[in-house]
């Protein structure tokens, strides 16, 4: 009778809070082998998410955070121009730039100028993913992409480097090509890192094999000049910068140039186990060899990794004023990484549901893309969308 008595207590405890008391109880996280906890952070409600497109500059009358661009198709990477124009890959295929209403104000026009991407395969995970504007731009025009595109021996993927004149696209030049792909796990982010070099990242294409094979493309990090051709200082005299990944999503640097990635762990039936990581030039990132907090020697392990039970899907990252944020998928957050303290926050849980990439503007606001369209979310009205958030936000 004593149980019984118990049972009828907890439950009436639900039905007077709600759930509340065990809801709170869940927003806490803890994961090894870290030494904190995920801790909740920003939550709005659906009035404080502004909508329409306004001016990117950073003055005090624009909402912190606002919806600037809606109704795209599976937005995968936003990179900016010089003269502050937006670029915004979409994985069936189109580049899409967002004009500026006027030079002066900096202000961009919410109906985007497509630029059809020619031999674009959207299949599964792939199709035009990352992009990369030449730090240089202004002097030669260039921007990279990478995309997925058929061939006879199967699904490839592979950068171009193109010329970008006004809305359009010539001097086509392969940068690289035959990295292996598949319908999952194919990476996708470019970036042009403080060393001049560009930086790619792979999948290993559902063979997870690849990923510990230095001799191929699959499941690593490379590092090539704007060229293509392979830098001296390479460590395995070919395309490969590190290797043992499953498949990295975001890349960044902080700002004593170290390099960090975002990794998808293990899916199905058994997933979790996403990982931040600290890249350094010729190291073994562990996977299939070990996972989460398993050690292994001559393997670094991340310095973050969500544990068995919770799944970020990490994807696109950035660093600010010394910590590290990171879009989840799955995770349906925006994650702060705290260097020094070595604290996670997660932030806008489930408010704008999955989310892709986040990079810094000419207006040093952060843009994120959401994903919601992508065949594994739950679209709402006007996605998928760009969304305009002060960093400052995450200060208070």
């Amino acid at each position: 009778m004593k149980k019984y008595f118990i049972y009828i207590l907890v439950i009436l405890l639900i039905l007077i809070t709600g759930g509340t008391y065990f809801n709170q109880q869940l927003k806490i996280f803890t994961f090894s082998p870290t030494k904190s906890a995920i801790q909740p952070g920003i939550q709005l409600t659906e009035q404080q998410i502004k909508p329409s497109a306004t001016t990117i500059t950073t003055d005090a009358t624009i909402p912190d955070i606002q919806v600037i661009a809606e109704n795209l198709r599976i937005p995968w990477e936003i990179a900016f121009l010089p003269s502050g124009e937006m670029l915004v890959t979409e994985r069936p295929g189109r580049l899409l730039k967002f004009p500026l209403r006027d030079d002066q104000e900096k202000d961009l026009l919410p109906d985007p100028r497509p630029i059809e991407i020619s031999g674009v395969a959207h299949v599964g995970e792939g199709g035009l993913l990352g992009l990369a504007v030449h730090p240089q731009f202004n002097q030669n025009q260039w921007i990279y992409l990478y995309h997925t595109t058929h061939t006879d021996t199967g699904l490839v993927n592979l950068v171009e480097r193109y010329r970008l004149i006004d809305d359009q696209l010539t001097d086509k030049l392969i940068i690289i090509d035959h990295i292996l792909g598949s319908q999952f796990h194919d990476g996708g982010r470019i970036k042009f890192g403080p060393d001049g070099y560009l930086y790619i990242t792979t999948g290993d294409a559902q063979q997870s094999n690849l990923a510990q094979d230095i001799n191929t493309l699959n499941g690593k990090i490379l590092r090539l000049t704007e060229n293509g051709d392979i830098p001296a200082d390479n460590q395995f005299n070919n395309p490969n910068y590190s290797y043992g990944h499953r498949n990295v999503q975001g890349i960044s640097w902080d700002d004593q140039n170290n390099l960090w990635a975002t990794e998808h762990g293990r899916s199905g039936v058994q997933s979790g186990l996403d990982e931040l990581n600290h890249i350094r030039s010729g190291q073994n990132y562990g996977w299939p060899e070990i996972q989460g907090d398993q050690t292994k020697t001559g393997i670094t392990s991340p310095i973050v990794q969500s544990g068995p039970n919770d799944t970020w899907a990490p994807s696109g990252m950035v660093f600010w004023q010394g910590d590290i944020y990171f879009t989840g998928l799955r995770g349906q957050a925006l994650y702060q990484y705290k260097i020094q303290t070595q604290q996670l926050i997660q932030h806008f849980r489930q408010q704008f549901g999955r989310l892709r990439t986040i990079v810094i503007g000419s207006d040093n606001l952060f843009y994120i893309a959401t994903n919601n369209t992508d065949g594994r979310g739950e679209p709402q009205p006007g996605d998928d969308k760009i969304v305009r958030i002060n960093p400052q936000i995450f200060k208070n």
